[in-house]
């Protein structure tokens, strides 16, 4: 629900929008509108929910399942009000800035989507609104089987594949770990970043949650079964 500021703020986003659409911009809202009807729910019509996204990726030939270009897309859309959907304010906020409001245009979005482009700080904050997209309504941790997909999805190609494919057996083999938190999700990311060699890894002087010192001490393990 919408705070009174909030309010004020979707309203002025939503006349800067019309300003544009009448000022003969290149955005036409009133056609990202009717877009959005059409893939609305259809029991709330302010509201594209998952069967609402699927349609729209069928329409652009993404894979809603596999294709992590989709949650580029509704990550730059702005999708942030609640997991798994996007709200039509923030739908037509996110159609007016990437200035789409076809499909045809949402199509030519494709080559864009590709996280390659995106710098450090972009990723973690994309990599930080996986997790939250991926929620299921209030909950507030991820089953690690999902978290695994998603890491292996979203990460590839980002950090070294050593690193990611042993610390993705390394939680499905943890049977203390049955869910990830959302610290635990981001602080990995963090890890990678911080510390690109493990013998590097001080854990006296840790500060990383215990999943992080827990990762080190199964990789230092492996090391000495080798």
């Amino acid at each position: 629900m919408w705070t009174s500021s909030g309010s004020s703020s979707a309203s002025s986003k939503t006349a800067k929008r019309k300003s544009s659409s009448t000022a003969g911009s290149a955005f036409n809202e009133k056609a990202a509108e009717k877009m959005f009807e059409e893939f609305a729910e259809e029991d709330d019509p302010t509201v594209m929910g998952m069967d609402g996204i699927i349609k729209l990726c069928d329409h652009m030939d993404l894979d809603p399942f596999e294709d992590k270009r989709v949650l580029v897309l509704l990550w730059k859309l702005g999708s942030k009000e609640k997991p798994s959907q996007i709200t039509k304010e923030e739908f037509l906020t996110g159609c007016y800035k990437l200035h789409v409001d076809t499909i045809e245009k949402f199509q030519s979005l494709i080559p864009s989507l590709d996280t390659g482009f995106l710098d450090e700080m972009e990723f973690k904050d994309f990599y930080k609104f996986c997790f939250q997209f991926n929620r299921q309504g209030t909950h507030r941790t991820l089953d690690k089987e999902l978290v695994v997909a998603l890491m292996k999805m979203v990460l590839t190609g980002r950090i070294p594949d050593d690193r990611l494919e042993t610390f993705c057996t390394f939680v499905e083999t943890q049977e203390a770990y049955t869910r990830i938190t959302l610290d635990q999700w981001t602080s990995f990311l963090d890890f990678c970043f911080a510390v690109p060699d493990l013998s590097q890894y001080d854990e006296s002087s840790s500060a990383w949650p215990v999943l992080i010192d827990e990762y080190v001490e199964f990789m230092e393990e492996l090391q000495k079964k080798k």
